[in-house]
């Protein structure tokens, strides 16, 4: 995503890339699934996909575009947080354990020393914060569109990926159209790196990593679901470092640590209620 998104901006990279990705998974699935959904399920997959790929997927990549891509990783790290409390209050209503709450004010501290608001570097930073209200909400849609799925009537699995894929696409093309002026135009200055990165994002990222997620949000418990997030800010901080130059420092790497203990703790006390 950081690096597609130099050249394309955010929302257009991502309706080009679930474009792509739903029309191929599509095209597939009509041949392998003979199950045709209804009216209702198309609904409830479209509903699913606004939040995951529309709002969820979307609000990354607008956050990627402008923080280090590791920062953002960890920060997407906490998303265990929203699913338990989306859990708690609107689905299992069962009350978070006190390894759960040791979890989420472990994983707070985590990301306070990460960005150190009151740290001597703090006007020296070279990126702003306002996107991480923006990541935050985006993390929110995605655990509440994963946690809707086992309550709602979807259609057979690659369908439905499919259909989210096209949903978030055409979200993210009217979004793209009222917030990226002169967005199209970039497509003439796409180099081969930006290339690159876009059909690793559709073949990779989305045909494999999304649909296999599809797929876990019908299989899955929800506490054992949101454990992909422990490996994102490990794989994110270290790529960030050797592929796109971002800073590694000791204290990122402290918080780094923190913020997945965290998430750990949340999980395994999440597994015990």
């Amino acid at each position: 995503m950081k690096i597609a998104t130099e050249v394309v901006p955010p929302f257009l990279l991502s309706a080009f890339r679930f474009l792509a990705a739903g029309t191929i998974l599509g095209l597939i699935s009509r041949g392998s699934e003979k199950q045709w959904p209804t009216k209702q399920q198309l609904l409830s997959a479209a509903f699913v996909g606004l939040m995951l790929i529309g709002i969820g997927n979307s609000c990354t990549a607008l956050a990627v575009h402008y923080m280090p891509s590791g920062l953002v990783a960890l920060i997407v790290a906490a998303i265990p947080v929203w699913f338990v409390g989306f859990d708690w209050a609107f689905f299992s209503k069962q009350r978070p354990t006190i390894m759960t709450f040791t979890g989420i004010l472990v994983g707070l501290v985590g990301l306070f020393l990460l960005f150190n608001p009151f740290g001597a570097d703090h006007q020296s930073r070279s990126y702003p914060l306002w996107p991480i209200a923006v990541l935050a909400g985006g993390c929110a849609c995605w655990a509440l569109g994963s946690l809707s799925v086992s309550k709602l009537s979807m259609p057979a699995p690659m369908t439905s990926a499919a259909f989210q894929m096209l949903t978030g696409s055409v979200f993210c093309f009217i979004v793209s159209s009222v917030t990226e002026p002169g967005a199209w135009s970039t497509l003439a200055h796409i180099s081969t790196r930006t290339a690159s990165a876009y059909l690793y994002l559709v073949f990779i990222g989305s045909l494999v990593g999304f649909t296999s997620y599809s797929w876990l949000t019908r299989n899955a418990p929800p506490g054992l679901l949101s454990t992909y997030a422990y490996v994102n800010p490990v794989v994110a901080l270290f790529l960030g470092w050797a592929i796109g130059h971002e800073s590694l420092s000791s204290q990122a790497l402290m918080a780094c640590g923190i913020v997945i203990g965290g998430v750990v703790l949340m999980t395994l006390g999440k597994r015990k209620v």
